[in-house]
């Protein structure tokens, strides 16, 4: 489609977007919080009859890390904050143990401290955003008289390695049945409407605006009608790519050939662990560069960058084509990253939810304070409502502190044996302090050397060391998804556009929540974008991609996701000024943790395990314990829930456990 005005894709609408709280007034009241907020809040017109309590699940517009909740920590990094912040008023209150991070892995350490101190514990969790859980994030929508929920981080009960006894133990106990599946997920709905994972080559990149049939996706799950030979001859006939592209791209999934002769599998896998996927395509496969771009951002969801920083053996682990002509046997290679190496067990432990993990993050708060969450059985729990105001009781023997930027912690004398720690944090402009017995840092490890400037200089050194991937995840309300339909597509891969995929969501019908099962109901689609550079490492990558997150306004977002939805579905007679209803954009700067990559990380490659940055990060410190999936430089969350687990363990082996007080 050509170019559409502003008005045409509807930025001028008046949508249910409820940004303001996220743009104009947490823009200025920055870390406020409490009372404050709501004071702040009164000041914006019509705010009170809206959210007559702050509700963050349902607020819209820029989401994820929002506004309000990183400028405290920059200015920590950057050295301005103790230039104009006052003494920290000391609220006199006293603690076993504070948790700073209230994601899957801070939750969890509480539940598990709880578990093994008794019920009398006294534990804080602070957290710098207005929300609880981390990248674990709900989104809800209001349609007419209906909620719709949306993910706006992490997607599933599901990990490339099996979950760990402690992990699905956990699970268990949180009254999760994994097995029922099965029982919630509908897999025919998308499948009896003939819809069907595509391919869409934007104007931009290809030339042409064209929605084709993939004829290789990486998850073929719900296939379509079609068989593959059509829609291979489909792609041949249509696809705008230079034919001899198309006839090599089809080469790669139809044609055995060996590209690395003369060579054992265990040295092929050796020279495929120090080569991109990108380049063995052209170097050794002989594909024309043409074609690149057709496989570029089919491993942006995994590893937030794109073929030409994965290395070719994670692409062969992926099921990614041009290796089958190698003879490279089932076994891994030495240095593939987890996520490309298949296990049948772990595939089969899976459980979606249609807000995500947040589930797991609500039973969570849920178990530590029965009154924040009134809910039963974990499928009362889908459509029950969080009641914020109860997180931070007085009195209570846990409490989640949110808008609460931690900014200082130290022992009271020598770490190796300090009674007990002071920890600073910042809220409403103001920095407080509180007392601990012990502490668990379950935040992003790269803030860690700011908190605690005595660590030592090799720990800070390896805390800083990840990178974490930034990533977008996007959720659009649409009246309908007839559009979606009529085209016979149920997700989009988009190689060169702003969002490298969109999709309807699993459809999944939990307790009384019921899934969009008309084509013509309401439907929250799923869009996720990961900024990249190619050609530099990936840390490089993620560091660039981190400072583009920041500086980008939620009107650019929208207008990117008015126009692309414009461009892929509107031969399907899709509006974007009339369909959209909401817009939630979650945007993580600092999303999944840093996880090794054998083109960049030499120790990772030769197997050298001990070498690994995040076994030195996670060393604990006095009465310090660290946790968070950055510990294990593994971005799932069995790994928050096992380091989690394992820092409380440190905590209470050490020679003087801290006592409830």
């Amino acid at each position: 489609m050509s170019n559409p005005s502003d008005r045409e894709l509807g930025m001028d609408r008046p949508i249910s977007r409820r940004d303001f709280l996220s743009g104009v007034a947490l823009g200025a009241a920055g870390v406020l919080a409490g009372p404050d907020l709501l004071a702040a809040l009164a000041t914006v017109p019509g705010a009170s009859a809206i959210v007559p309590e702050l509700y963050p699940p349902a607020l819209t517009g820029l989401r994820g890390s929002h506004e309000g909740s990183y400028e405290v920590a920059h200015a920590l990094r950057d050295g301005s904050l103790w230039k104009r912040a006052g003494a920290p008023v000391d609220s006199g209150e006293r603690y076993d143990l504070v948790v700073v991070g209230g994601g899957i892995s801070g939750l969890a350490a509480a539940y598990f401290y709880r578990r093994q101190v008794g019920s009398s514990a006294r534990i804080l969790i602070l957290d710098n955003h207005d929300d609880f859980g981390g990248h674990a994030k709900r989104n809800e929508f209001r349609h007419q008289d209906r909620t719709l929920l949306g993910f706006g981080g992490t997607w599933s009960i599901d990990s490339p390695a099996p979950y760990s006894a402690v992990a699905r133990r956990l699970i268990s106990d949180l009254g999760i049945d994994v097995e029922r599946w099965s029982a919630a997920v509908d897999f025919e709905l998308y499948r009896s409407l003939g819809l069907e994972p595509t391919l869409f080559f934007d104007r931009e990149t290809f030339g042409r605006d064209l929605l084709l049939p993939d004829p290789g996706p990486v998850y073929e799950m719900e296939m379509g009608p079609a068989t593959s030979a059509q829609r291979w001859l489909r792609f041949l006939e249509q696809a705008p790519l230079p034919e001899r592209a198309k006839r090599d791209i089809v080469r790669l999934y139809e044609v055995s050939q060996d590209y690395l002769p003369g060579l054992s599998a265990a040295e092929k896998k050796q020279r495929l662990a120090r080569i991109s996927y990108a380049d063995y395509l052209v170097q050794r496969a002989g594909v024309d560069r043409a074609a690149l771009p057709f496989f570029q951002a089919r491993p942006h969801g995994l590893y937030g960058v794109g073929i030409d920083a994965v290395p070719a053996q994670d692409a062969w682990g992926l099921g990614y084509p041009g290796f089958q002509g190698l003879g490279l046997g089932p076994e891994p290679g030495r240095g593939m990253n987890l996520d490309a190496i298949p296990n049948p067990a772990a595939g089969e432990y899976f459980f979606h939810f249609p807000d995500g993990n947040a589930s797991i993050t609500r039973r969570l708060v849920q178990t530590l304070i029965p009154a924040a969450i009134e809910a039963g059985s974990v499928e009362e729990l889908v459509t029950a409502r969080a009641r914020y105001a109860r997180l931070d009781q007085p009195g209570a023997a846990v409490r989640i502190r949110l808008s609460s930027t931690a900014v200082r912690l130290r022992h009271r004398g020598d770490p190796e044996s300090a009674k007990e720690l002071e920890v600073v944090y910042a809220q409403g402009g103001k920095l407080h302090s509180v007392h601990a017995g012990a502490c668990i840092l379950a935040c992003w490890h790269s803030v860690i050397p700011y908190l605690c400037p005595e660590l030592p200089a090799e720990q800070k050194e390896a805390l800083a060391y990840g990178v974490k991937v930034p990533l977008v995840y996007t959720n659009v309300l649409l009246r309908n998804w007839t559009s979606f339909v009529a085209l016979k597509t149920r997700s989009i891969h988009a190689p060169g556009g702003y969002h490298s995929s969109v999709s309807l969501d699993l459809p999944v019908s939990l307790g009384s929540y019921r899934c969009s099962r008309a084509p013509d109901e309401p439907m929250v689609v799923h869009l996720t974008r990961t900024p990249c550079s190619p050609g530099l490492s990936a840390r490089m990558q993620h560091r660039l991609g981190r400072a583009e997150l920041l500086g980008t306004t939620f009107e650019t977002f929208e207008r990117e996701i008015r126009g692309q939805l414009a461009s892929i579905l509107s031969a399907g007679g899709f509006d974007p000024a009339r369909e959209i209803e909401a817009i939630t954009v979650n945007r993580w700067p600092h999303g999944y943790a840093y996880q090794y990559n054998s083109l960049f990380d030499d120790f990772w490659r030769d197997g050298q395990l001990e070498r690994q940055p995040c076994v030195l990060a996670r060393r604990p410190w006095g009465r310090v314990a660290i946790a968070n999936s950055d510990a294990a430089a593994y971005a799932y969350t069995d790994a928050a829930i096992d380091q989690a687990h394992r820092a409380v363990a440190e905590l209470l082996d050490s020679p003087s456990p801290p006592e409830p007080s």
